[in-house]
């Protein structure tokens, strides 16, 4: 495993890390989860360097932290860090232009959350501490600017960090501007490269951390969804991937299999260019099983995409507007 530094936290942390979303199963998650499947995941990915974790209190409401408490407490000799999220009160993702600070992080929620998320890991202090959703025009309000501070104060977390809004990347560089956000949790792929634009180099500017999320595009840079493709009632997908979106996903997805260089997969190709980006902390896959550790895992390190295939990689760009399934 290579290793990166986080930010101005200055964590060294390996370039993969694990997103915890998909072994938590429940409803609103993703079907087909099972705890001995996920912990031998999590085992064997930390036996490969891979050294952060990040998770949410909605994972399961309080599942996927109990799973990675039960890893801390397997490995205590090996530094893990360890990232989970408020969930916002209304319980509504993403937030809108409409959602009030008040409904959504007031203070007495941001603190039951993290005392919360504290019981479930086992842990003293949680290392980074994210907002689950977020909107910039909150960034000046005091009632969450003194809430972390006070949680700092108290030990009970390190670093603050934002998970920014799907298809938003700029809604949030307010905010960073405050100086009390050390990382951000951005959608960042071969489609949704527009973090480049702008936000990345406000990160590098203040030194925050960035943590590239969902990096298969829920699935679409796997190369494995078809027009048919179906999950089980209660699965998340089922909402994201509506007719509209299935459609357009699997066609941008077959466009870009024939791009991908020979004896290389689609998701190998996903976290290299990823990866390829200097002011990329880490990248969060999910990974649901062993074989998904050992192949993610082992893209740390690999050679830089050639100049070529990085300009044939711009090509894929797709921007695209939030909407009422986007989430």
């Amino acid at each position: 495993m290579r290793y990166r530094r986080f930010g101005r936290l200055g964590w060294s942390v390996g370039e993969v890390g694990y997103g915890m979303w998909g072994i938590a199963g429940g409803e609103g998650g993703w079907s087909g989860a099972d705890d001995e499947t996920g912990n031998a995941a999590l085992r064997a990915a930390v036996e490969l360097g891979c050294n952060f974790f990040d998770t949410a209190w909605i994972y399961g409401r309080g599942h996927s932290e109990e799973l990675l408490g039960d890893l801390l407490r397997a490995e205590p000799d090996r530094r893990l860090y360890v990232a989970t999220k408020i969930p916002p009160k209304d319980r509504r993702w993403p937030s809108t232009r409409e959602s009030r600070l008040e409904d959504v992080f007031p203070p007495d929620h941001i603190h039951e959350y993290v005392h919360k998320s504290l019981a479930n890991l086992g842990v003293e202090r949680i290392d980074l501490l994210q907002f689950h959703v977020w909107e910039d025009a909150w960034a000046d309000d005091p009632s969450w600017q003194k809430a972390v501070t006070d949680l700092r104060d108290q030990g009970l977390v390190e670093g603050i960090g934002i998970s920014i809004n799907r298809w938003e990347p700029t809604n949030v560089v307010k905010a960073l501007r405050t100086g009390l956000i050390d990382a951000v949790q951005v959608i960042y792929n071969i489609f949704d490269q527009a973090p480049e634009d702008e936000l990345f180099g406000v990160c590098d500017e203040l030194d925050i951390a960035v943590i590239a999320r969902v990096p298969f595009d829920e699935g679409t840079l796997t190369g494995t969804l078809t027009l048919d493709s179906t999950w089980p009632e209660g699965d998340w997908r089922n909402s994201y991937f509506v007719p509209e979106n299935l459609a357009a996903s699997v066609a941008r997805a077959e466009a870009l299999g024939k791009d991908v260089p020979d004896g290389w997969t689609m998701p190998e190709l996903a976290l290299r260019f990823i990866l390829q980006h200097p002011t990329v902390s880490t990248v969060i896959p999910g990974m649901r099983s062993l074989r998904h550790v050992r192949a993610n895992l082992a893209t740390s390190g690999a050679a830089p995409l050639d100049d070529q295939l990085m300009a044939t990689m711009r090509q894929h760009r797709w921007d695209r507007e939030p909407t009422e399934w986007s989430q």
